[in-house]
């Protein structure tokens, strides 16, 4: 029975185990599996080198994918990659950290250039790795980083076990060893295989490369078949010189067209046709090598390359090109909130540490907004704190209840009253009398004008027929008497209930 060993008092017994050189016992709290140890990585303890393969092949180091980002659309995709990344908005979460020790992250960065470090760590994306120094002061009892330096990453290989050298002078070939807590490490895909992360630029090397030289050729394409060919004819028997005479005519004649020949020779000119599809070819190639660009470095074509399609491809590709996004957003949150720890072990014995985060701002929902507005203009709808941050994506801090105006401001009431007086001063008397008026005074009033009509309209099977027998009941009234009877009943009738109405309020 073997012995495994975890430590000085611990171990697991197995079954079988392939013991080591000489027989001694594994522990598995150490690594088995190393570069020294493997049959296919042999060590003269140099650096390590990129495993790159379009670098490998051309013998160069990582600065050949420097070069590419002069390609306008090349340039243009990787712009608007970054671009994605810095629109979205930032900041501290304190979570359940000390308001002292939050603050004083917040001021860090606040005091930083963070889009320009920003985009200096998205660097890695491109060119699989990106060092990042820090430099560090003393402000008060603190020691807080004054800026963020993004270095060129050939200045740096990887050593052995996968750590962050610097080639200096001194020492170029296998660098030297970097202080803890000095550089931050955004990397793209890295592994233990491959430290050096995976480069979005390799994905672009070869179709930027046939595009410019596609480019050249339909250049000198375009160039040989876009103007007519000149043809010189002269008799046999001239001397070359006179034959090298009429072509550097001809050659003048393409840049001038005027040239002067001997009587005895003659200059025909012959159209090319036929060659359109040849110049298709080139533009084919240049146009394939253009999405593949895109492909490479936004994962879709179609934000770049607008030539029609359905919504919902659309869609898809915009749904792609933010997962990318978000992607590189977690490449950014990840450095800082590195940095955020280093913070808190020069300054601060633990602790709770605030968190770094990025998030794209929300637009507000106009058609909820919409609504809201509508039915809070009702007067008998109120929403309260706790809607509005669900709905609308506010923070506890950003909502402050306020209470609704108060009816009993007296110098706005009077004022009120005042303009609605010399506004309307028809309604202003019908309002005054309504409320001189008590409801007994109005209850007795009513009864002796309506209680007859009312008698009727009870009687009556319909219109006509009350109206008739209004007459009868009132025989020495004119029509014209009878409508304003009915008129001023009616007119009773709206003050009775407004005045019903203002007494159930007061």
């Amino acid at each position: 029975m073997k012995k495994l060993w975890i430590n000085e008092k611990d171990y697991i017994q197995l079954s079988d185990l392939s013991p080591r050189s000489g027989g001694k016992p594994m522990s598995i709290t150490e690594e088995i599996a190393t570069r020294k140890r493997s049959i296919d990585f042999y060590s003269l303890g140099m650096y390590l080198p990129n495993p790159d393969q379009i670098l490998k092949k051309m013998g160069k180091d990582i600065t050949v994918y420097t070069e590419l980002l002069s390609d306008a659309h090349l340039g243009g995709c990787v712009s608007s990659r970054k671009s994605g990344v810095k629109s979205l908005e930032w900041g501290i979460d304190r979570g359940k950290a000390k308001t002292r020790q939050a603050k004083l992250i917040e001021d860090v960065f606040n005091n930083l250039n963070l889009d320009r470090i920003i985009g200096e760590m998205l660097e890695a994306v491109l060119f699989g790795y990106q060092p990042i120094e820090v430099l560090w002061e003393k402000i008060g009892n603190y020691i807080l980083p004054k800026d963020i330096i993004g270095k060129p990453p050939e200045w740096f290989v990887f050593g052995q076990e996968n750590e962050l050298r610097f080639r200096t002078k001194d020492n170029y070939i296998n660098g030297e060893e970097l202080p803890e807590k000095k550089f931050l490490l955004p990397r793209n895909s890295a592994t233990y295989q491959n430290p050096y992360g995976f480069p979005e630029l390799s994905r672009c090397f070869w179709p930027i490369t046939f595009k410019r030289g596609g480019l050249k050729f339909w250049v000198i394409f375009t160039e040989k078949y876009g103007m007519p060919f000149l043809v010189g004819k002269h008799p046999r028997g001239i001397q070359k010189n006179e034959t090298d005479d009429l072509a550097d005519m001809l050659e003048k004649m393409v840049q001038d067209a005027i040239a002067v020949i001997p009587d005895d020779s003659s200059v025909e000119i012959k159209e090319a046709s036929g060659k359109g599809a040849s110049a298709d070819i080139y533009a084919k190639l240049l146009e394939f090598c253009k999405t593949e660009v895109s492909i490479g470095i936004l994962g879709q074509n179609l934000t770049t390359e607008v030539k029609g399609g359905s919504y919902a491809a659309a869609e898809s590709h915009m749904a792609v090109r933010a997962d990318i996004i978000d992607t590189d957003k977690k490449l950014v949150e990840r450095c800082f909130n590195e940095l955020i720890g280093w913070i808190f072990d020069y300054n601060f014995a633990g602790g709770e540490k605030p968190v770094f985060s990025m998030w794209e701002e929300e637009d507000v929902d106009k058609t909820l907004a919409d609504r809201d507005k509508t039915l809070t203009d009702t007067g008998q709808v109120h929403f309260t704190k706790k809607y509005f941050i669900k709905s609308y994506g506010f923070e506890e801090d950003d909502i402050e209840v306020v209470e609704s105006a108060k009816p009993a401001d007296k110098k706005i009431t009077a004022f009120s009253e005042s303009l609605l007086k010399n506004l309307f001063p028809g309604q202003a008397a019908i309002d005054e009398l309504a409320y001189s008026i008590t409801p007994e005074e109005l209850q007795a009033q009513v009864e002796g004008i309506l209680k007859p009509i009312i008698d009727l309209i009870d009687r009556g099977s319909d219109y006509q027929e009350i109206l008739d027998q209004l007459a009868d009941t009132y025989p020495n009234m004119e029509t014209k008497s009878v409508e304003d009877m009915l008129a001023r009943a009616i007119f009773v009738s709206e003050l009775w209930g407004r005045i019903t109405a203002g007494s159930k309020r007061r």
